[in-house]
């Protein structure tokens, strides 16, 4: 239990692959970029800014990521702004990895009260034009899609699900894309993103699972680009401010979901901005 006896939430890839040294930002760029100059809250995208909201609000933060120097700049924001946290390395791809990550956070920090799965991956997006249909795509690439999208989701139940549901509380929240509505080609410069599906399609058996049990269970759907060092340099993002998606905003419609009335839950809130149609 962590020394303050804080509520724990645990953000599963609290880093970006499109912070100033993330991987997908020195493959777009060619090389890391200074994110002096940006808000603190969308220097890590998404996963950084719900880390950092619900650390505002008095949660003892678990940021998880593969190397723990990629969270330590973070880390540092929170505790700048009066929160605290902890990083745990986790390793999705590794069952041993998951199983050591949560003992470690249930005897260091405590049992989660909130797990947000935010995790992420870039595999597919390097590949050239002439080789978006599936007979070019590696067998390696998909089962690095599904590791991340359905298998380490499932994983990662298995460790937070029986105390929440003992307690009779807790939330378990999926951050997902507009790819996970329905299967959709891979197009040049995406990641191998249909696996996301299957995501979307866990998360609406562990409501029907879990929801009697006081566990709320949501898919967020973020319908777009989201604000980071790597995407707000991109030239189409400069040229279209408007259509990219404020991460601070987006961890501010997590932290409504956790605090829902029981008697009105919402299980699935797709986030789109408002130049754009809503993908389907």
């Amino acid at each position: 239990m962590n020394s303050s006896n804080r509520p724990v939430a645990v953000v599963i890839g609290a880093t970006s692959k499109w912070q100033s040294d993330g991987r997908n930002t020195r493959l777009v760029h060619g090389d890391n970029l200074d994110d002096s100059d940006l808000p603190v809250g969308v220097r890590w995208g998404v996963g950084g800014a719900i880390a950092q909201k619900f650390a505002q609000e008095g949660f003892f933060v678990v940021l998880t990521t593969r190397t723990a120097s990629n969270a330590s700049k973070l880390q540092e924001a929170i505790v700048g702004q009066g929160g605290e946290s902890m990083i745990v390395e986790l390793d999705l791809v590794s069952i041993d990895s998951i199983s050591t990550a949560f003992s470690q956070i249930r005897e260091q920090a405590g049992d989660p009260e909130v797990l947000i799965y935010n995790a992420g991956y870039l595999e597919g997006r390097d590949l050239p034009p002439e080789k978006e249909l599936l007979e070019h795509i590696p067998l390696e690439m998909l089962e690095t899609a599904q590791h991340i999208s359905v298998r380490g989701p499932f994983l990662v139940a298995k460790e937070v699900m029986p105390a929440m549901r003992e307690k009779g509380q807790g939330s378990f929240l999926f951050s997902n894309n507009a790819q996970s509505l329905r299967g959709r080609k891979r197009m040049t410069g995406q990641s191998l993103y249909y696996p996301r599906v299957m995501m979307r399609t866990l998360a609406q058996v562990l409501t029907e699972e879990y929801s009697e049990f006081g566990v709320h269970v949501a898919n967020v759907v973020i319908d777009g680009t989201i604000d980071s060092p790597g995407t707000r340099a991109m030239p189409r993002s400069q040229q279209n401010p408007e259509l990219i998606i404020n991460p601070v905003k987006i961890a501010e419609a997590f932290y409504y979901l956790h605090t829902q009335d029981k008697s009105c839950w919402t299980h699935e809130l797709q986030l789109t901005p408002y130049p754009t149609k809503p993908s389907f």
